[in-house]
């Protein structure tokens, strides 16, 4: 088992299937330095996208310090979609190259529920097919202490975001809540935790999420660091033994400057950013590239947006949370202090 595996969420396996009914843990990691600037991100910074000034946030936020698991969505799916009301799964999140390895049996009823299992070896890596709408139900249901019940006001409908049913192409409307406790990244909490040097509120930023301004590579060994799940011209593809997600963590030499993994590659990343929109749609945003994509797309000044409805193979999220006032000093010097002893040892 590699160091990276080693620092995941444990979850209980059992033979092929594991039937996810736990709590869930969020791993997540500090980032402060509040009221740093920004920087330009889109074509005008070399990249593609409109132009915008990204990564500038006045306060100080916890963030996964990995993409939401399929194991981690499987609770979530036990908990609420017993009666799948809003389409939280996707049949395809069960293939086992491309997928997410989840698979459901029963008959979707309040007599006879959806029961949700995650193959063992998809539970640790990012959960696919997810819309933005999804993602926004996934940290309601985070926000509101993770209940059980049907998918309404108190489960999924409300608390960091005011959805009461929507699934649809635009809902420009639908933004974060005051009081919010988790939530979808937005852009900048995003760039920020992926890019920013840190240590000042003007430290500058990374080309790539790997703490680098050389293109990453994709070696899964990940020696020296500076590596992601991408694909190039050369080595295998997919990438891990017919799977093309990896492992959350699996390169574990190639963090963030702030401990984050897989910001770059693996799959794209939901943020909260409306980038373009129509009387048809509002796109919002995604970031990071994923296993299909080149170094190109992995670059801060890379912007891209999609429909908020769309669920395929490669597109997952990541979550944030505030932090507890009286815990954030805690959080702040273990947080850097696990950054160190990793740069020590990559």
């Amino acid at each position: 088992m590699s160091a990276s595996k080693a620092r995941l969420p444990v979850c209980v396996l059992v033979g092929l299937l594991v039937s996810t009914v736990s709590a869930v843990t969020i791993q997540t990691v500090p980032v402060g330095n509040p009221g740093n600037v920004g920087e330009l991100s889109g074509e005008g910074a070399g990249g593609y996208g409109p132009d915008r000034i990204c990564g500038a946030v006045d306060y100080t936020y916890n963030v996964g310090m990995y993409e939401v698991t399929a194991g981690q969505y499987t609770a979530f799916l036990n908990a609420v979609a017993g009666v799948d009301t809003y389409w939280l799964y996707n049949r395809s999140m069960s293939r086992l190259d491309n997928g997410s390895g989840i698979t459901r049996s029963g008959g979707g009823t309040v007599g006879n529920p959806y029961i949700y299992s995650v193959a063992s070896d998809f539970a640790n890596r990012p959960v696919n097919y997810v819309s933005y709408w999804d993602c926004c139900r996934f940290a309601n249901w985070l926000h509101n202490g993770q209940p059980g019940g049907a998918q309404g006001a108190t489960t999924t409908e409300r608390g960091a975001y005011t959805l009461d049913g929507y699934n649809g192409f635009h809902g420009w409307t639908i933004q974060r809540n005051a009081g919010w406790k988790w939530a979808v990244t937005s852009e900048d909490e995003w760039y920020k935790a992926a890019y920013y040097k840190g240590g000042a509120t003007n430290a500058g930023y990374w080309d790539y999420p790997t703490s680098s301004d050389a293109a990453p590579g994709r070696d899964m060994t990940d020696a020296s660091g500076n590596n992601a799940n991408q694909r190039t011209g050369s080595g295998p593809y997919p990438i891990d033994s017919g799977k093309y997600t990896t492992v959350v963590g699996e390169f574990q030499n190639s963090d963030s400057p702030h401990g984050t993994f897989d910001q770059g590659g693996n799959v794209w990343e939901w943020n909260e950013a409306i980038v373009s929109q129509d009387a048809t749609y509002a796109y919002r945003g995604w970031r990071g590239g994923a296993f299909y994509n080149s170094g190109y797309y992995l670059l801060a000044s890379y912007r891209s947006w999609r429909n908020p409805a769309v669920e395929d193979n490669s597109i997952g999220f990541r979550v944030v949370q505030v932090p507890e006032p009286a815990a954030f000093t805690l959080l702040v010097l273990g947080g850097w202090a696990v950054i160190r002893r990793r740069r020590s040892t990559g």
